[in-house]
């Protein structure tokens, strides 16, 4: 038996034994007819922060807290430990003789982890430690499980977003990331409120999905007997509500969306949509610039953050650009210069760019281009603007370009954080875009809108102009916090469930923080009905072979690719010190988030192929069988002690 494995059988028995204890602490309290769970209530007269913060006015004063115990020494006949509250933490000091003899006893035998109430003096220590010096405690909760600091908090990101209320206890910086989401979302509201806007709820089911482009999650409901859809946007029943004479209107709320997850994306996310009648485009740009930066202000103090590797300035004004121009600029193509689709496609194919899955228009290749060459570029706060009709079905066209649209995108880091039209309030026009999204529906873009009569039906009353603004609270929030993934920035992100297959053979393999109560039973593997390749026949010498450069890589982000089904991008370390971009069509077995902080082998020395506007800079290696006529597939992942860019022979 390998040591690791003796280790790993170690701490599971030495963390089964520590579950046992506590349980038998909490059973004795019981049978004495102390049980904590039958405390109803604590009353605390002080927050640890605002002991600490004003000492001059509660030395020497009597106070009560109340909080988990996060570290805890004994030293004779005094203990000394650290509570943690709402609002931060302080250190409580027991003596033997301030406290009765069944209370020194008992707190003798608290665990980390209990939550305690007590009441005493404050004081400083002689190292100058704002303190409670205890005379009354209580135990008001028994932990009957350690918390992971032995582990130096909570370091295994899956637990982390399966177990939030152990991160939230053990991570401050996690703690941190939701105090600024609350207030970035407070600071949303005082903003628009203060200009005039209503809040208001619009339904989250949905006979119709409408105003977006994307692919929802269906229900039934038995007493009407129909389908129904999660909303993917608020917009349409917004626009009713500016039709209805409510001139400026937002909802904060929640998103639904059947796609990939990534480090951008949740299937469940936040946004807040507004609209304003007689406003437009230009009037939301100015409106989002100054949302953001003032936020930045607000919250942070500062215009300066650092984010996904880069130093962001929120300093207004942000860059303003076409989307013709960016292109232009970027990537050398003038497309205002090109009037036919034909030289347009050309042109986009021309500079590398996937045109296959798309519509074959000049406006599909401006967007491609766009998208698959030059948004990696966006860095920098910039809003790109002047979107083609092709792409922005619910946006007014442009007056002295009908192929364009009163629409803008604002960029920061390569993502897009918000989404803003001069509304179209044409009727006629809508009706026709909202056919065009039918069409493609038919023809198999699970994605493409569906015809709402009721909207259209609403337009003909009339709409006056008006400008509309959709912003992602969860990208914001990750802006303002420094994280590179929005699972840290969503309380509870979606998960995979740990009883898949996949996921209970992981489970199975790597170390617990938190342990089981027994050792699981070793794993038995039905290899009888697997299908192997034959072997190659043909020998290849070794100084063919020993040209493919294998690599052990790590993998620091993972994504889906839009628009594919089946590709994975790949962030990855190699060794060199500059990250290299990997493609593999691994999508159907994995989810990207399962593999970020894996090691992987890569042949790092195969030429640039492009990918869906992408360029693949090697191979990941895969091991491919058969099992019952089946497919499957396992990304080679290595022991995670081996150094990024260490060769293979």
């Amino acid at each position: 038996m390998s040591e690791a494995v003796n280790s790993q059988m170690n701490d599971t028995t030495e963390l089964s034994e520590i579950l046992q204890v506590r349980r038998d602490k909490l059973t004795a309290l019981q049978q004495e007819g102390r049980d904590p769970f039958q405390k109803t209530k604590f009353t605390r007269s002080a927050w640890s922060s605002q002991i600490k913060d004003d000492y001059d006015a509660f030395e020497g004063k009597t106070v009560s807290v109340a909080g988990r115990i996060m570290s805890k020494r004994g030293m004779g006949k005094a203990i000394f430990c650290h509570i943690k509250d709402d609002k931060g933490q302080i250190q409580l000091y027991v003596r033997s003789d301030a406290v009765s003899e069944q209370e020194f006893a008992d707190f003798r035998k608290y665990d980390i982890g209990d939550i305690v109430g007590v009441s005493g003096y404050v004081f400083k220590t002689k190292t100058e430690e704002v303190s409670v010096h205890v005379e009354r405690a209580v135990l008001l909760s028994k932990s009957l499980r350690p918390l992971p600091e032995k582990f130096h908090g909570m370091t295994n990101t899956e637990l982390k977003y399966r177990q939030r209320y152990v991160d939230l206890i053990v991570n401050d910086d996690s703690r941190r990331n939701f105090e600024i989401r609350s207030r970035f979302i407070s600071y949303v509201r005082r903003f628009l409120d203060a200009r005039g806007y209503m809040e208001v709820e619009t339904p989250v089911l949905n006979t119709i999905s409408g105003g977006a482009t994307a692919r929802p999650f269906i229900t039934h409901h038995n007493t009407l007997d129909i389908d129904m859809f999660l909303r993917i946007a608020t917009e349409l029943n917004l626009k009713r509500l500016i039709v209805g004479g409510i001139e400026r209107v937002y909802e904060i709320g929640r998103i639904f969306r059947n796609e990939g997850m990534d480090t951008r994306h949740n299937p469940e996310f936040t946004t807040v949509e507004l609209y304003e009648s007689y406003a437009d485009f230009n009037d939301m740009m100015d409106l989002f610039e100054e949302l953001l930066s003032g936020a930045a202000m607000e919250i942070l103090g500062t215009y300066d953050v650092a984010w996904l590797g880069h130093e962001i300035s929120l300093a207004p004004p942000f860059r303003r650009m076409t989307m013709a121009e960016a292109v232009k600029e970027y990537l050398g193509i003038d497309f205002m210069a090109i009037s036919s689709d034909e030289e347009a496609v050309a042109a986009a194919r021309n500079a590398g760019v996937d045109m296959d899955k798309v519509e074959p228009t000049w406006g599909h290749a401006l967007y491609e281009c766009f998208d698959q060459k030059v948004e990696e570029k966006m860095i920098q706060p910039t809003f790109i603007t002047m979107h083609p009709v092709d792409v922005s079905p619910l946006a007014k066209r442009s007056p002295a370009d009908p192929r364009l649209t009163e629409r803008f995108e604002l960029f920061i880091c390569c993502s897009e954080m918000g989404n803003a039209f001069s509304e179209l309030n044409d009727p006629i026009d809508q009706k026709q875009r909202f056919l065009k999204q039918v069409e493609l529906r038919a023809n198999g873009d699970d994605e493409a809108g569906m015809m709402d009569d009721d909207f259209i039906n609403a337009l003909e009353y009339g709409m006056p102009p008006t400008g509309g603004l959709g912003i992602g609270i969860d990208r914001c929030v990750m802006l303002l916090t420094g994280c590179s993934s929005i699972r840290d920035v969503i309380l509870f992100p979606t998960m995979k469930p740990l009883d898949s297959d996949r996921k209970a053979q992981k489970e199975a393999s790597a170390p617990a923080e938190t342990a089981p109560a027994a050792p699981a039973a070793e794993e038995q593997i039905d290899f009888s009905h697997v299908e192997i390749e034959p072997l190659f026949k043909d020998y290849v010498d070794f100084d063919t072979f020993s040209k493919s450069d294998f690599r052990a890589v790590k993998i620091k982000s993972c994504e889906a690719v839009k628009k594919s089904k089946k590709l994975l991008k790949f962030v990855l370390d190699d060794g060199t010190g500059t990250d290299r971009v990997i493609l593999s069509g691994i999508h159907e077995y994995y989810e990207p988030e399962e593999l970020v902080g894996k090691t992987a082998i890569a042949i790092t020395n195969l030429p640039p192929r492009p990918m869906m506007g992408i360029d693949s800079c090697g191979m990941l290696i895969s091991a491919v069988h058969h099992e019952n006529g089946e497919e499957k597939l396992h990304l080679l992942m290595v022991d995670p002690h081996i150094p990024a860019g260490a060769k293979l022979y």
